[in-house]
């Protein structure tokens, strides 16, 4: 059993999948798939129950995950500590962020935060919530910013800023003259949100479900950019954050009555080391002006 052969196990873990798998690890699908028969063979048990084309854990693999996590949390926090991290101004940072704050609020201030601290080893990664939660969990990221609440007792969250929600609709549609509009005028309207698994999306869903809101949802995407070009096309109409008006450009932008906020933060795995140049970075991010 080595490193290799878990981290495998735990791409098929998360993916259900060897063919999704592979393709997160930039691997040969075959050569995945024989690491994990190997596996299998070194631990003289079966870790997955092949389905057609997806997978599922046996009770086998059920119990591997959290310990493949931990081994992957202990070999990251010794590269850390061994790595020559411990300078205030130096060492390796790792920070993930969800994909509708990365190019809207992250982007800048993580460019001046390389150039104040050039000796900083910084690597950003973007992924989903989920994704950035089993990260922390690892030891592979060791900050992530992203929409709040978060409810993993394992995980410590804390507030940056709140941001309002917008609604984004075609400039040609009846309400665009409005001054603000209120959720239930939106009912039976075509709604177009993010995909399953994007924090936006289950906040839209929540304030709609709050005041029993329903409408026609027509499409869903991985990207913000394309939801605006197919309101503007007057496909249909969107909630958007507001730090991504600067994409609306053929769209009209309107506040929600009762005002509709996202709260974005930064989150830690509970009991994690945090070595000086994190502790820098967290108070570079709250001195900012949000």
């Amino acid at each position: 059993m080595d490193l290799q052969q878990l981290r495998y196990f735990l791409a098929v873990a998360r993916t259900g999948s060897f063919v999704r798998a592979a393709d997160e690890e930039n691997a040969a699908q075959p050569t995945l798939s024989q690491q994990i028969k190997r596996l299998e063979a070194a631990l003289k048990v079966p870790l997955f129950d092949r389905l057609g084309r997806g997978v599922k854990l046996t009770r086998f693999g059920e119990a591997l995950v959290p310990r493949a996590q931990e081994i992957f949390r202990q070999v990251a926090e010794t590269e850390r500590l061994l790595g020559g991290m411990q300078a205030v101004d130096g060492g390796r940072l790792t920070v993930g962020v969800i994909p509708t704050v990365l190019p809207y609020s992250m982007a800048a201030p993580l460019a001046e935060f390389r150039e104040r601290y050039p000796q900083v080893d910084l690597e950003v990664r973007e992924a989903l919530t989920e994704r950035l939660i089993e990260g922390l969990r690892a030891g592979q990221i060791d900050l992530a910013i992203l929409a709040l609440p978060i409810k993993q007792p394992e995980i410590v969250c804390s507030e940056l800023f709140r941001e309002p929600l917008l609604v984004a609709i075609p400039r040609e549609h009846p309400l665009a003259g409005e001054a603000m509009l209120a959720l239930p005028q939106l009912v039976g309207e075509k709604m177009l949100l993010l995909r399953e698994g994007h924090c936006l999306r289950e906040d839209v869903l929540t304030i709609c479900r709050r005041v029993k809101v329903q409408f026609q949802q027509v499409f869903a995407s991985d990207h913000l950019a394309s939801i605006f070009s197919l309101v503007s096309a007057g496909f249909g109409m969107s909630i958007v954050p507001g730090m991504s008006r600067g994409e609306a450009r053929d769209c009209r932008l309107l506040p929600l009555e009762p005002r509709a906020v996202r709260r974005i933060g930064y989150a830690q795995a509970r009991g994690h080391h945090a070595l000086p140049v994190q502790k820098r970075f967290i108070e570079f991010l709250r001195k900012r002006e949000w």
